[in-house]
């Protein structure tokens, strides 16, 4: 992939502004519960509430839905966590250090460029289709087809994903200057084309792709690394 002056739709904000690596998408200050402590474990009833909103989305998740799959009433709900917006919010937090970390480890573990995106592509290619959790990226499936009404929810998720692009690039470029890829290779064009069979990998997941046809798609994506 040559340089070009096009910037992709796909990098909302560019891949020399995005955040640092490390850097979350802002969100309100979790809500410390006030008064009588509270009569449930708030870990595991935000585990579940994370699944919920993976598996219907943000604004498709109701109180009522949350609050029966967590085993607790509104009341608690508001007390522990604010409200729904917040608890979406300490829900994606929860899912990026968890089930949608590996891609950050890949791009800080692997010696080569090739190598980092390679494992990253192939480990979501296990991770979104496998069947202990709703398949497809919570990151990338949450907040889709979402109403004005969830435009801080949306806004906080672009900026994760045009951060998590923004690394990709950054690794690509460190391979740009280390002499693994050709000096006219442009890494913002490279890391929205690995990002975009990322995300599409993620919708074909939820539509019930198996494992072996994602990393099909992994290896016919990585033929297009340059050399």
């Amino acid at each position: 992939m040559k340089k070009t002056n096009e910037t992709s739709g796909f990098d909302a904000v560019g891949l020399a502004d995005a955040p640092e690596p490390g850097t979350a998408a802002p969100s309100k200050a979790p809500r410390k519960p006030r008064g009588r402590p509270l009569s449930f474990d708030r870990d595991a009833a935000l585990e579940t509430a994370m699944h919920v909103f993976w598996e219907r989305g943000y604004e498709a998740a109701s109180i009522a839905d949350l609050t029966s799959a967590m085993g607790i009433t509104p009341p608690s709900l508001y007390t522990a966590f604010g409200d729904k917006e917040q608890l979406f919010l300490e829900a994606i937090e929860r899912y990026a250090l968890g089930y949608g970390s590996a891609g950050a480890r890949a791009l800080d573990e692997e010696p080569t460029a090739r190598g980092a995106i390679e494992r990253w592509l192939l480990e979501a290619a296990n991770e979104l289709t496998q069947p202990c959790h709703p398949k497809g990226c919570m990151v990338v499936m949450a907040a889709t087809n979402c109403s004005a009404a969830a435009e801080r929810v949306q806004d906080a998720l672009l900026l994760r994903r045009t951060e998590a692009i923004a690394n990709v690039g950054r690794r690509i470029q460190g391979g740009i200057d280390s002499g693994e890829l050709p000096p006219d290779t442009d890494a913002r064009d490279l890391a929205n084309f690995y990002a975009t069979i990322y995300q599409g990998m993620s919708m074909q997941a939820k539509d019930g792709a198996t494992h072996e046809s994602l990393v099909a798609t992994v290896r016919t994506a990585m033929r297009s690394w340059p050399r």
